[in-house]
């Protein structure tokens, strides 16, 4: 039986969260690009509460003057979740890719996370 893309992305996403699980010292990035967005928050599993957030839709990504689901976008994205998690005091975070596939915009978020000061 053929699988679509969306269940075998929901199969990889339930993989990836087995292992990978957010505590206060150290939150999980989990990161979602929809076809025009990109959207990362850290959030302390324990809790249930999220740190930290940042997306295309943002009101600092407004002049954004390219699409807001390419890797360009992403970049940004990446620093300024960056910025406001340094700012809030976490630096380790658990990188939580959500069943995305590590390429393309989903590793240029990560990427420029970590040039912001977050270490995974």
């Amino acid at each position: 039986m053929r699988r679509t893309r969306r269940e075998a992305r929901e199969r990889r996403r339930r993989r990836v969260r087995k292992k990978v699980f957010g505590m206060p010292e150290r939150p999980r990035l989990a990161v979602y690009g929809s076809l025009n967005h990109i959207y990362a928050q850290i959030i302390d599993d324990v809790e249930g509460r999220t740190l930290a957030a940042a997306s295309t839709l943002d009101r600092e990504m407004k002049d954004l003057s390219t699409h807001g689901g390419n890797v360009e976008a992403a970049k940004k994205v990446g620093v300024l979740l960056a910025k406001r998690a340094v700012e809030k005091g976490i630096k380790r975070v658990v990188f939580d890719r959500g069943g995305f596939k590590f390429h393309g915009r989903i590793k240029a978020l990560a990427d420029a996370a970590r040039e912001g000061g977050l270490e995974f």
